[in-house]
């Protein structure tokens, strides 16, 4: 049994970094948010593509199209175009803050804006979805498959949405911070494997324990390499069908610095290249082989908590931040 890794890269322009529809802001945004162009090169997902070239790797990322309705979809185009140019999976995000600065394109008749999707009723999440859904596609992504809600926030009515527009899978549940993000889907910490919920699969963002029963979940930037390949290996030896991790297409720097951040730029580049060779283990996307259930027996347990793992994230973290600041 191969045990697949799904790299998922949350794509998105920053709502928080915008100050107008022009042009120029629209321009300034990609550098910062999409491209990551620093003085000491790119970081940003024109860097990522060439890593997974380099060692024949498979990604998943998750574009958010509801800039669009501020610059047009041009802005969209901007993104996905590479992305499939490298034959790599583009599948949908959504971050509703766009709809705060959309004014009169807001798709909904009540206008009304929020910060997650789930925020808004069923029926309005479902226009938003058919509007983002409709737009990825203007800007030449295949119909997606997938979904992971903006700041995970989803709910029961965002996965019911879904399973209405044909959208068979979500990735919007963060097991490590059930209870403690903006997802408001009625799955716990112990859902750590693919189940069937509210008529799609729901696929939950891969995660590690934590000293004091807790879990960390597993972000580019919230677990060292050794922590990231040994929760893979940990998955794999526990026969599990898949393990996800979460990235950013911004998280290789510190957006208002232009700064690279060295540290988490290796994390990346580390997690792909041994990737290439460990055994049992292959990268999966959902348009060739997406997760699947698991038919029987409960969520495997995470990699449990190692004092030398902590310790040695947390010194390196704090490296991090303090060379290098917040992305």
């Amino acid at each position: 049994m191969t045990t697949r890794v799904f790299i998922t890269i949350d794509t998105e322009y920053s709502s928080g970094l915008y100050t107008g529809p022009g042009t120029a802001d629209r321009a300034e945004n990609f550098a910062r948010s999409i491209a990551c162009i620093t003085p000491y090169g790119s970081a940003g997902i024109t860097h990522k593509l060439q890593v997974l070239e380099e060692h024949g790797q498979k990604a998943v990322f998750f574009v958010d199209p509801m800039p669009a309705l501020v610059w047009g979809v041009a802005a969209i185009e901007d993104i996905v175009a590479p992305i499939i140019a490298a034959g790599q999976d583009v599948q949908l995000h959504c971050h509703t803050e766009w709809l705060a600065h959309s004014g009169s394109a807001n798709p909904l008749a009540s206008k009304a804006t929020g910060l997650s999707i789930a925020d808004f009723p069923f029926e309005e999440q479902c226009q938003l979805l058919e509007y983002a859904r409709a737009t990825l596609i203007a800007a030449g992504a295949p119909a997606p498959v997938a979904f992971r809600a903006g700041n995970y926030g989803a709910n029961d009515d965002t996965l019911r949405a879904l399973s209405a527009l044909g959208i068979a899978y979500d990735s919007s549940h963060c097991p490590a911070l059930a209870g403690a993000s903006l997802c408001r889907i009625t799955l716990g910490a112990e859902d750590r494997d693919p189940v069937g919920h509210m008529g799609v699969i729901e696929v939950p963002v891969g995660a590690i324990g934590a000293f004091g029963g807790g879990q960390r979940h597993a972000q580019i930037t919230a677990l060292t390499l050794s922590e990231m390949l040994c929760a893979i290996r940990h998955a794999r030896d526990c026969g599990r069908d898949s393990f996800t991790l979460v990235s950013h297409s911004f998280e290789l720097i510190n957006r208002r610095k232009l700064a690279v951040n060295h540290i988490v730029r290796r994390r990346f580049g580390g997690l792909i290249k041994s990737l290439a060779t460990m055994r049992g283990v292959e990268t999966g996307n959902y348009k060739d082989s997406p997760p699947v259930l698991r038919l029987t027996g409960g969520s495997a347990q995470p990699l449990p908590a190692s004092a030398m793992r902590t310790g040695h994230r947390l010194a390196e973290q704090f490296v991090s931040n303090a060379l290098y600041g917040a992305t």
